[in-house]
């Protein structure tokens, strides 16, 4: 009752002061706005909750179809999603446009195939921490600012102190496969802006994913043979392929058309928090304080290689 009473107020205002009137329309709009600015970052996050709860639920289909098999899975999945919707055009391409999307797809295949290597040695946030060193480096040397020189060192303190010192307290091979992640997350980015450039909508995307579970099949086969045909083997991973490619691709794009550049790859820089937020809630991976310091530190080494470039590039107009 009171909500009803307070909610009608301001209504009764308007009515008798015209003034009111314009003041209300304000506030409706300045909500509105709010709003309008909050939604698609509410879809850089939706979309980095699906890809670590993703990777959390292919964690748990690991013992069944091991690590390759899983990579095999969610790329063939993902690439009959996007053939299916995005019914790409196979004439009209040039020389260079297919080397472009092979390019792409090796960087998509080789992305995936080491990170669930790594997943399967070590945990979750520590993975995506070490992958985000790829995206990271690439920003500091692209930006050539001495300021990110303070960032690529903050990053290493970071580093370090996941590795307690010299990496003996984690999978030294673990690790170096989710190092190998990030350089190809790197050329990932790199060939994925190339590919949209010479690509309508999301035609590159469909051609190189599929490029990528071609690529990836013969060692999923080899690994996991006939676990691949187990339905509900097949139906975890097309629920994987999902989670971690379709859906978040899907809501990154809607966001990419009404959020600044910069201010989504700030946020991108916060998957390793999200991710072992995924590890501690569905495997169990509860981290200790130097490692929650270890991936604080890399956020923030990455939020601030990301601004300090975008404030020193001018700005692409639409």
């Amino acid at each position: 009752m009171n909500d009803q009473r307070s909610a009608a107020e301001p209504a009764a205002a308007a009515v008798a002061v015209p003034e009111a009137v314009t003041a209300l329309e304000g506030t409706g709009r300045s909500w509105a706005d709010r709003r309008a600015a909050l939604a698609p970052i509410a879809l850089v996050v939706a979309g980095g909750l699906s890809v670590q709860f993703g990777s959390a639920v292919a964690a748990l289909l690991m013992p069944k179809a091991g690590a390759l098999g899983v990579v095999t899975l969610r790329l063939a999945a993902a690439a009959l999603i996007l053939l299916v919707v995005c019914r790409p055009k196979l004439r009209g391409h040039s020389r260079a446009d297919w080397g472009t999307v092979l390019a792409f797809g090796l960087a998509m295949g080789g992305m995936n195939t080491l990170f669930y290597l790594a997943l399967d040695r070590i945990p979750l946030g520590i993975a995506v921490t070490l992958e985000v060193l790829g995206p990271l480096a690439l920003s500091v040397f692209a930006s050539r600012r001495l300021i990110n020189v303070l960032w690529a060192g903050l990053a290493l303190v970071g580093v370090v102190l996941l590795g307690g010192g010299g990496f003996d307290r984690l999978d030294p091979l673990g690790a170096a496969f989710a190092l190998g992640a990030g350089a190809m997350w790197a050329a990932y980015i790199v060939f994925s802006a190339r590919t949209g450039r010479r690509f309508p909508q999301a035609d590159g995307l469909a051609l190189a994913m599929v490029v990528a579970a071609v690529l990836s099949l013969p060692l999923g086969i080899i690994e996991s043979g006939a676990k691949l045909t187990v339905p509900s083997t097949v139906a975890l991973g097309a629920a994987v392929a999902v989670l971690s490619s379709v859906l978040p691709y899907t809501l990154e794009l809607m966001a990419l058309r009404r959020l600044p550049a910069p201010t989504f790859a700030v946020m991108m820089s916060l998957e390793p928090a999200i991710a072992a937020g995924a590890g501690f809630l569905i495997l169990d991976q509860a981290l200790s304080t130097t490692d929650a310091l270890a991936i604080a530190l890399v956020i923030g080494a990455s939020i601030g290689a990301v601004r300090s470039r975008s404030g020193s590039a001018p700005r692409r107009e639409a």
